[in-house]
This record gives structure tokens, sequence and C-alpha cells, in this order.
């Protein structure tokens, strides 16, 4: 089983998002039967048996083992990964297109980054896999306090800097042996309250009311 899947087709992604059959991905992390899953979810097991082949027939299960029970043969089956995440490219042509509207600053241009780096990790993890090849990737992921809009902008430019500097010392467009690489850098205030408790006021902390 995987830790994170990429779901890439409308197909997949609408599976996923059915209310049972995302309850029925939730339970498959540990592997399950139709009879099994029926007794937990209250359902009978001719519908189980329904959400389960189509999830099966996008990818988002697969067969563990079979048994007999009687005079039936009883499947086992278990998610294909233990978390999923849906591709802008499922969305066709709505998909976010980050070469629109480029602006350093837009929390919105932002997310079409972000969606586009979903998009191509999850294309880089499908090819990977079938060329029996490891992806190299880096990831940093930290969480930081300014005390003021004023170190927040300092930061920003120093960082701005850092890797421009970076950049310039090892870009080698010119290396036939080379192979290009994207580098994203984002940087947007921290999620401090549930949803269901959160106000527009949130969104603004001390530090930004300074400007």
């Amino acid at each position: 089983m995987l830790e994170v899947a990429v779901i890439d087709t409308a197909a997949a992604a609408a599976a996923s998002l059915e209310p049972t059959r995302s309850r029925l991905l939730a339970e498959l992390g540990t592997p399950g039967s139709a009879t099994s899953l029926a007794a937990r979810l209250g359902l009978p097991r001719q519908k189980i048996n329904y959400h389960l082949r189509e999830l099966e027939r996008h990818g988002l299960i697969e067969l563990v083992t079979e048994r007999r029970r009687g005079n039936m043969t009883e499947r086992v089956m278990r998610a294909t990964a233990q978390s999923f995440v849906i591709s802008p490219s499922a969305l066709g042509g709505v998909a976010p297109d980050p070469r629109r509207g480029v602006n350093e600053f837009s929390a919105r241009w932002m997310l079409a980054v972000a969606a586009r780096l979903v998009q191509e990790v999850g294309t880089l993890l499908d090819r990977s896999a079938r060329a029996h090849r490891p992806l190299a990737t880096f990831t940093i992921d930290s969480e930081l306090r300014f005390a003021s809009a004023a170190d927040r902008a300092g930061f920003s430019t120093e960082l701005a800097l850092a890797v421009a500097t970076l950049v310039a010392r090892y870009d080698s467009p010119q290396s036939k042996g080379g192979r290009a690489h994207r580098l994203v850098l984002a940087l947007h205030p921290s999620i401090t309250r549930p949803a269901e408790t959160a106000t527009p006021a949130d969104t603004i902390t001390p530090a930004d009311r300074e400007n």
C-alpha cells in the first residue's frame, strides 16, 4: 500500500468523492470484505459489493486474497493507498494554470502553482513506478513566527536573494547531460483555528495590521 496516491482522472475522482465509496476507502486502510464492511457500515452486502467493484475498476482498491465461505468466494480488499490527492488534471480545461496572471504576492497564484506541483509530481511518480526507478525529490516543510510585517518582508527579500544566488550558481542550461528541475517556495500564514470557529479576522495577523 502506498502512503499517498494521486487520482488523475475525472471518473476516478468522482468515484472517490461519492460518500459511500469515500467511507469505504477510509475503512479499507485495513483489509476487509464486503461482508465485514456491510456489518460496519450498516448497509446491504450487495450494495457494498457494487461500490467495491467501482472502486476497484478505478484502481482505488485492490484484491488482497480470496477465501471460501460456504458456497461462495469472499474477496478481501484494501485501499491502494493510505490517502489520496486529486490532481488538477482531473478537472480538464478548468484546471488552474500558473502561467496565467503570474503574481508572486497573489495567494490564488500560489494555489495554481501548488496545483501544478500535485499534477507534475503525480505524473512523475506514475512514470517512475512504471520504469521501476526512484524519483529524486527534496522537500522542506517549516513554520516560523514573525514579530512584525517588516520582519516578514525582510525575510521574503533575503530568501528571494538567497534562492537567486543558488540558482545562478548551480543552473546549467547548456549542460547536455543535465536535467531540468522545478523549484517551488511558498510562504503563507498558518491556520490557527478549526474551520468551524474561524472568523474573517483570522486571516489577518497583528503583524499584518502594521501595514
